[in-house]
């Protein structure tokens, strides 16, 4: 075999092995991510694209670990202070923004929705803080809170988060745990991830999220054989069942087991609660 042919076939051997390589990438928000919000570049992460990947990396920076109350708060000022860091946001909308959903498997596409509506929310914070509350931000001059307020243009259409969580995740991919994937940065809201939301792993993870918050105070609190339940359970009570019956079998599905003895030991729902004061790492 002379020199030549030998070159020429390591070349076809070279360029067969990268066709390969880039045949398993999938996109950012079909992958599956650290649970742990290590800023580590692991394998999964190596291959995510670059603004989803550096995304990836800064939430698991400012999403802190679970307090004593299993809050996970999130530190805006440190992201506002960073010039770096707000541009891997604003870059990751852009990229998000770029995509084409409607493509997307339910799975993908309820994960890259929850992903979207995260980042937004968080943008739109930064861009207004410091706030005591997201309600205190407006989306017009008599409508508190920004959730009616176009924020972003996905597949020609200008959406609001509303439109985000309560006319495309609730409507298209219903189920009563999109509720603790969406965080409206506040105290009494289901934590914010510390990483993307994944196809690969969304059942895992959002199991995970609810069981994090239903046996926090957030949740639920019990006091004798009443609960103080959140207001999400009241407000979308229709995803969850429509009476206090398929609520409390929904909470003991994901309760430990001081919960699932009180439900279980006939505990009612007495009342509803919700804390609007932003989940922020500096008011601890």
């Amino acid at each position: 075999m002379t020199f030549a042919t030998m070159a020429t076939k390591l070349a076809v051997t070279s360029l067969m092995g990268a066709a390969l390589m880039a045949s398993t990438v999938v996109p950012a928000f079909a992958q599956t991510q650290p649970t742990d919000g290590t800023a580590a570049m692991t394998t999964t992460q190596a291959r995510l694209d670059a603004p989803a990947a550096r995304w990836n990396t800064v939430l698991g920076t400012y999403v802190k670990p679970l307090n004593t109350d299993g809050v996970a708060l999130f530190d805006y000022a440190g992201l506002k202070a960073s010039p770096e860091d707000r541009a891997a946001l604003t870059a990751y909308i852009d990229y998000l923004a770029g995509q084409t959903p409607s493509t997307m498997d339910a799975p993908q596409a309820t994960a890259y929705w929850a992903n979207l509506y995260n980042a937004l929310t968080v943008d739109v914070v930064i861009d207004n803080y410091p706030v005591k509350s997201i309600k205190d931000i407006k989306s017009g001059l008599f409508t508190p809170g920004p959730w009616k307020k176009k924020l972003v243009t996905v597949e020609g259409k200008k959406l609001t988060l509303d439109d985000i969580e309560h006319g495309i995740l609730r409507v298209k991919y219903p189920s009563p745990l999109i509720h603790y994937m969406v965080n409206c940065a506040s105290i009494g809201c289901p934590n914010l991830k510390d990483g993307l939301w994944t196809a690969d792993t969304l059942e895992a993870d959002r199991e995970a999220a609810a069981r994090d918050f239903i046996n926090a105070p957030n949740g639920v609190t019990i006091k004798g054989d009443k609960l103080t339940v959140s207001s999400i359970y009241n407000w979308f009570k229709e995803d969850f069942g429509t009476t206090d019956d398929n609520i409390l079998a929904h909470l003991s599905d994901y309760a430990g087991n001081e919960l699932k003895a009180a439900i279980e030991g006939g505990a009612s729902i007495a009342r509803d609660d919700y804390n609007w004061s932003l989940n922020d790492a500096r008011n601890k």
